[in-house]
């Protein structure tokens, strides 16, 4: 399911217009990156909880050529799955 197919999705659940849910699934993805640049956790009850994780500096290596390369460190989101939905996909 790509944006346009859920904007439709969330559309038809809501009883939304396709633009009103545009707006609403924009508000809930920024919403959910700006507290995850402050470093804040983001849990929804029965769906899961978006984290931060650290990524250390390392070497890795071009699979082209070979040569060793540096990975400065970085900041990558994580979900992780609550229980209400692990439940709804294994019903």
């Amino acid at each position: 399911m790509n944006k346009g197919e859920l904007v439709s999705a969330i559309a038809d659940k809501a009883n939304l217009g396709k633009g009103q849910a545009a707006e609403v699934l924009d508000a809930t993805i920024a919403v959910i990156t700006d507290a995850l640049k402050r470093g804040e956790e983001v849990k929804i009850v029965g769906f899961g909880t978006f984290t931060v994780a650290e990524r250390a500096a390392g070497e890795a290596r071009n699979p082209r050529t070979g040569e060793k390369v540096q990975v400065a460190a970085s900041k990558t989101p994580k979900f992780k799955a609550g229980a209400g939905l692990k439940d709804q996909l294994n019903a």
